[in-house]
């Protein structure tokens, strides 16, 4: 055997959760530099948190936390796990995708709690809003803006500015 002749030993890969470019962990963080999913992330977040807050702290004329439970879970029907998801994910994943923290995460609660308010209330008073006070509800228009909004960073990630893409680049 010459001296350029050598054993090509393989070496051992990491597993998927251990690469540096692969796994559930960096998918969920990896996010392209784009101000348009800035754009979506920030403004779905800043949408949501006045929602959130009227459910857990009563701020904007809410019912804050007793009420909102109750409501979510005597009059909708909802077991109160899921009641207090709600809640959750309004207010805290709201803060989360303000900031761009697990967005794809906190976008698809947004986006599952917007399906749940549609098939539970909102889908029975038709497509709009009630601008004018002479429907008997509120439509599902606003929801479906959300949902497209949510849709959007859970397909691309949270974009530019966000701290999923600081802990991408960290974990990279």
């Amino acid at each position: 055997m010459s001296s350029t002749d050598t054993l090509a030993v393989p070496r051992p890969q990491p597993a998927a959760a251990e690469h540096p470019t692969g796994g559930a962990l960096a998918a969920l963080f990896r996010t392209p530099n784009e101000s348009a999913l800035t754009i979506a992330r920030i403004t779905l977040g800043l949408v949501m948190f006045p929602h959130g807050a009227q459910k857990l702290l009563g701020w904007f004329g809410g019912f804050g936390f007793e009420g909102t439970m109750g409501f979510l879970t005597q009059s909708i029907g909802l077991p109160w796990i899921l009641g207090l998801t709600v809640i959750l994910i309004e207010f805290f994943g709201s803060l989360a995708l303000i900031l761009g923290f697990a967005g794809r995460l906190m976008a698809l609660g947004v986006a599952a709690v917007m399906v749940g308010a549609i098939a539970t209330t909102h889908f029975a008073n038709g497509f709009f809003m009630n601008w004018s006070g002479a429907l008997p509800g509120e439509g599902f228009e606003f929801h479906l803006l959300a949902i497209g909004l949510a849709l959007a960073v859970i397909v691309r990630g949270s974009g530019a500015w966000s701290v999923d893409r600081v802990l991408a680049r960290v974990r990279s």
